[in-house]
């Protein structure tokens, strides 16, 4: 039995998970902002060594800057001289840095444990946004409503962002930071035109480098907190309890989605600023968590304990080639350029030291089932000849399986050559590991380490033979196969329910940034014997329709396709045809006051309005055509009276007063009753994430 080694060699305690707490910033759940764990000051040290990066960058660019301006020698002289010092600096920065990436012991288990660390990402860290004047700006500007009305749900907005820099390490935490995802694909949807910018920076620091990026686009925004959503589920996965099995497979499942999360940012943004998010970067990324997820299913085999019996060690040692394959391909994935300039050196020799490891654990235990192998009566030679051929893609030169296996002498001798290729991947990885700072300050590392090394040198001993040099061959390689290939879990947003903070402004459908509408008018009617002189259609918001052109509701303005949006100062928004139909009946003969907007041509709004907005303004948007229903093609030959649309109405007109935030009152607005299913904010993704 050999339980015992894996027993002690792969498991460790799982962190008591903390209840559900809520964050002072908003009430929202899955954040911790107090919480003194080693893992929050261990990011409090980051986000100031980000601060001291920013600052060396800073004065090496000016540095920069005035070599190439400079004509006198001696100040040239000079400036080199302080560039030198500058940039020494900022290497020694960014050692710091790495040394909290692979600061691996924060993340595991608080107590000690007989195994191999993983790799967990650290959260990116980012600036404060205010989005409280841009906001209500654009409310007043877009929507013809005051923003000051919309005080609380930018409040939300802006609470939910500051949450979702503290996220608790567990499910609540990754609900939190998909929660925000969704959020910015409703904000985006509502607040964000293609032809114009905003004005909001918003300023993220490479987790790798600590460079900041700054910019005008949500999408750096969205990016940034994709990657901080896997990065969540990599420390979740490494503080899984690998000593059971219900721990290894929360292990596999969160490294897996880890993966699916990245992998779903690297197709998504194509063009990140960020280098930590670039498409090679990320590519990387996927691969350490597969390979992180493919070690956790080989502990899981090995944890009820690895009988000495022939499948079982055929089994085990294929495992174990299939993680030291997956290993030595992240290896050369991280030796590439440019991903090796930026990657910490010391994940790459990490990698290079598990690939060894588990190579050399494969050939053990293939050693193992050869020299311990004995020929019983009842013994299904036929399925061990099966088993025994799969074992290699050849079998060594004048070896057959059978003969082999009814063959003492001959299995000892290819067991020895396993031990001896076992021994030599050990030795590489012990000096792999002794050739990095980093790693040979990981205790436990070193231990596992000698210890396998030393297991297979008293193994090789004990059946050790004087004639060994000139009579053992080269032991194949032993075929990497799993039972259990891992594979990425995308994420899957459509289970999450997630209201619009600012639902209030209307069917997203409808009422979007994309959209431009003239200014509400207000329609003032009665129903002449019942009858109204026009119908409705549409589902929420409802538009007129068969306008009677002698009633009363056209006289006094109304026109087919306008949307209702208030009747008598109820919010008609959100209501169905029924609704409004029954809301109009109820004031009988009575005067109504009821208000529309009328949908304006894209190409008569948007393009009178690109020249103002065109500073900074990204050269492949295009104009969005809007969409009109097929009973509104006639509308469009009936010639339209010159009109200045809303924007340029809210701009002339109240110029002052929408560039102005001061001093106006504070108004909560209640939420409205009737909650309809929002369209998906993910179909502005696919066409979007090429222009970030």
């Amino acid at each position: 039995m050999y339980c015992g080694y894996y027993s002690m060699m792969y498991g460790y305690i799982l962190e008591a998970r903390n209840p559900r707490s809520r964050c002072q910033h908003g009430q929202f759940l899955g954040c911790n902002p107090l919480a003194q764990t080693g893992r929050s000051k261990l990011q409090n040290q980051r986000a100031a060594l980000n601060q001291q990066i920013l600052k060396a960058v800073r004065m090496r660019t000016g540095a920069e800057n005035l070599l190439k301006v400079a004509t006198n020698p001696k100040v040239r002289e000079q400036v080199r001289l302080e560039l030198s010092f500058v940039n020494s600096d900022l290497q020694m920065l960014k050692e710091e840095l790495e040394g909290l990436n692979i600061s691996v012991g924060v993340y595991q288990n608080t107590e000690e444990a007989f195994t191999i660390p993983l790799i967990p990402l650290g959260l990116k860290e980012t600036k404060d946004v205010d989005f409280s004047v841009v906001l209500k700006d654009f409310i007043l500007e877009h929507y013809s409503e005051d923003g000051y009305l919309y005080e609380d749900e930018i409040a939300d907005l802006m609470d939910l962002r500051q949450a979702c820099r503290t996220p608790s390490r567990d499910e609540a935490g990754v609900e939190l930071l998909m929660t925000y995802f969704i959020q910015l694909g409703f904000v985006e949807s509502r607040f964000f035109p293609p032809t114009r910018q905003m004005g909001l920076l918003f300023t993220w620091y490479d987790s790798l480098t600590g460079v900041p990026v700054s910019q005008q686009n949500l999408l750096l925004e969205k990016a940034s907190v994709l990657f901080n959503t896997g990065a969540l589920y990599t420390q979740i996965g490494t503080r899984c309890d690998r000593q059971t099995q219900a721990g290894l497979e929360s292990a596999i499942d969160a490294f897996q989605r880890a993966a699916g999360v990245l992998n779903y940012l690297k197709e998504t943004f194509t063009h990140t600023p960020s280098y930590d998010m670039s498409p090679a970067m990320l590519s990387v990324l996927v691969k350490m968590m597969l390979a992180q997820a493919q070690e956790s299913v080989f502990e899981k085999i090995s944890l009820p304990g690895i009988r000495n019996e022939f499948f079982m060690l055929v089994k085990v040692a294929q495992e174990a080639a299939k993680v030291g394959e997956v290993y030595q391909q992240l290896h050369a994935a991280m030796s590439q350029v440019p991903v090796k300039e930026n990657i910490p050196y010391s994940w790459a020799s990490l990698a290079c030291v598990k690939a060894h490891h588990y190579m050399a654990l494969a050939h053990y235990f293939t050693a193992i089932l050869l020299i311990d192998h004995q020929v019983k009566p009842g013994t299904d030679l036929d399925h061990q000849e099966k088993c025994l051929s799969q074992l290699y893609d050849h079998m060594p030169e004048g070896l057959t399986p059978l003969a082999t296996l009814k063959n003492d002498q001959q299995r000892r001798q290819l067991g020895k050559s396993h031990l001896c290729r076992a021994m030599a991947h050990h030795e590489e990885s012990v000096r792999e590991a002794s050739l990095c700072k980093k790693l040979r300050s990981i205790e436990v590392l070193q231990k596992v380490l000698c210890a396998a090394q030393e297991r297979s040198r008293l193994t090789y001993t004990q059946h050790q033979e004087d004639d060994d040099l000139l009579n053992l061959i080269d032991a194949p390689s032993v075929v990497a196969k799993t039972e259990q290939e891992v594979d990425i879990i995308l994420p899957q947003f459509s289970k999450l329910t997630v209201t619009d903070f600012f639902q209030k402004l209307g069917p997203l459908s409808v009422f979007s940034a994309n959209k431009r509408w003239t200014p509400p008018r207000s329609i003032c009617f009665t129903a002449e014997e019942g009858d109204l002189g026009f119908t409705l259609r549409g589902n929420a918001p409802v538009q007129v329709h068969f306008l009677d052109p002698y009633c009363s509701a056209s006289v006094a303005g109304a026109r087919e396709g306008d949307y209702i949006v208030s009747i008598q100062l109820v919010d008609c928004k959100w209501l169905t045809v029924s609704e409004v139909m029954k809301l109009l009946k109820s004031f009988g003969e009575d005067e109504i006051e009821m208000k529309v907007v009328s949908l304006l041509d894209s190409t008569s709004s948007m393009h009178n309005k690109s020249a103002t907005y065109s500073v900074g303004m990204q050269k492949t948007y295009s104009m969005i055509c809007l969409a009109i229903d097929d009973d509104d093609k006639t509308d469009k030959t009936k010639k339209i009276s010159k009109k200045l649309s809303f924007l340029s109405w809210g701009t002339n007109k109240n110029r002052q007063k929408s560039a102005s935030t001061l001093c106006l009152p504070s108004v909560g607005a209640a939420r409205p009753q009737v909650k309809k299913k929002l369209p998906s904010p993910f179909s502005l993704l696919n066409s979007d994430s090429s222009w970030y």
